[in-house]
């Protein structure tokens, strides 16, 4: 079962992903704020990272460099998704790939899947 670590600040938003995740069969941790992204990886390493653009304590693209400067984090599919066309500055910090909010969530598990799969 693969994993995946959810960062977002909004717990309604993290409970619809979480539950749309679980019935696709992906073991579901979660981070509310950047602060948490670190020691949650550390203590489960997930197989795919999901991340929000904006946190309440800090963006994600900061986290994002956080993650990509650890070897165990280097080859970790990490998607950010914002609601604002931020996608160049995501990727060019080293997101795998960004999704425009509102998406479909139903559609994240197929996604999920091939970037984890490679």
């Amino acid at each position: 079962m693969a994993k995946i670590l959810i960062v977002d600040d909004d717990p309604t938003t993290i409970k619809l992903l979480q539950m749309f995740l679980e019935l696709d069969g992906f073991d579901v941790t979660t981070a509310p704020r950047g602060a948490d992204v670190l020691p949650t990886a550390h203590a489960s390493p997930p197989d795919l990272i999901l991340m929000d653009y904006h946190l309440s304590d800090m963006d994600g693209v900061t986290v994002l460099r956080q993650l990509r400067a650890l070897p165990a984090f280097e080859r970790t599919p990490i998607v950010m998704a914002s609601g604002m066309d931020v996608e160049e500055e995501a990727i060019g910090a080293g997101a795998t790939s960004f999704l425009i909010k509102p998406f479909d969530p139903t559609e994240l598990g197929r996604l999920f899947k091939k970037l984890i799969d490679g």
